[in-house]
């Protein structure tokens, strides 16, 4: 009887949160990380529209295209073999019609490998995700804190904390789990609140700052492995110091090549000394000379 873990999909997340078994999962943005993610048990592996400020270089999530986000899971795609595969609907992708929602879904599933999408916002976002539910293919929802609109959520910062915008984001949550989604990410909820939500729904919800009774957690890969610097949100918790130990060992390279440390005879290929004998007796003799192009003589 084969021993390999099962390939995990949307259904078992239902039965996870069923069994109250937690559900992992995190963002990777290329083959090395995500083939590192999933050897170590992680349930999902996220490409996400941040990887615009910690891979691209830009400084939202809200420049990353499509053409951009489709190379980064194809790249993912490639390490990842028992956690479901999930791509994040950059800015625009979805926003303008149902129609350009499902199209640009199904790019990522055809183009990419992606087993499911994740896309921002309630409210019209439930539409969206109904259309492409509709297709076919497995939607995450996300609630909260949604970067791609934040500038009209007054910045990044925690929803949720008065009455009225609670109630709407558990009005939200019904809609996407009525459209058919098969989890949402909650971000930056007051957890009181994201505990009453998660209650409410037969499916997953996925935290991030929004406390210990989501039906999951999500980090970002940069941040728990502490390759991001300077300031983080409040819920961050760095599981390494990459970013220290990366500078430190390119310091060390950097000071050993200089010196002449590097590469010491163990990082050095050899030759008989019969056949070096023969090479430099070819060369002293002009066997090997060559003219002005190149050619031997």
């Amino acid at each position: 009887m084969s021993t390999e873990p099962t390939h995990l999909t949307p259904p078992e997340f239902a039965a996870m949160k069923a069994r109250g078994e937690k559900i992992v999962m995190v963002t990777a943005y290329d083959t090395p990380g995500a083939r590192l993610a999933d050897e170590a048990g992680v349930d999902i592996v996220f490409v996400g529209d941040s990887a615009a400020n910690n891979v691209l270089g830009y400084d939202g999530t809200t420049p990353i295209s499509m053409d951009e986000m489709v190379m980064l899971a194809r790249a993912a795609r490639r390490g990842t073999h028992r956690a479901f595969f999930l791509v994040d609907m950059p800015l625009g992708s979805f926003q303008v019609s149902d129609e350009e929602a499902v199209r640009n879904a199904v790019r990522f599933v055809k183009d990419a490998g992606a087993e499911g999408v994740k896309l921002e916002g309630g409210g019209s976002s439930a539409a969206r995700a109904r259309a492409i539910v509709a297709a076919g293919i497995p939607v995450m929802g996300h609630i909260g804190l949604t970067p791609q609109s934040a500038s009209m959520l007054g910045g990044l910062k925690a929803q949720g904390r008065t009455a009225a915008k609670a109630r709407q984001l558990y009005a939200d949550a019904q809609a996407l789990q009525a459209a058919g989604c098969f989890a949402i990410v909650l971000e930056a909820v007051p957890a009181r609140v994201a505990l009453r939500i998660s209650e409410s729904l037969r499916i997953p919800t996925i935290g991030i700052g929004a406390g210990r009774d989501c039906d999951g957690q999500v980090l970002v890969w940069h941040d728990l492995l502490g390759i991001t610097e300077g300031v983080t949100p409040r819920f961050v918790k760095r599981y390494a110091n990459l970013a220290a130990e990366t500078r430190q060992a390119l310091e060390t390279f950097t000071a050993e090549v200089r010196s002449g440390a590097f590469p010491a005879d163990e990082h050095t290929y050899k030759i008989p000394e019969s056949e070096l004998a023969l090479f430099e007796s070819e060369l002293d003799s002009g066997v090997m000379a060559g003219d002005a192009s190149g050619d031997w003589f």
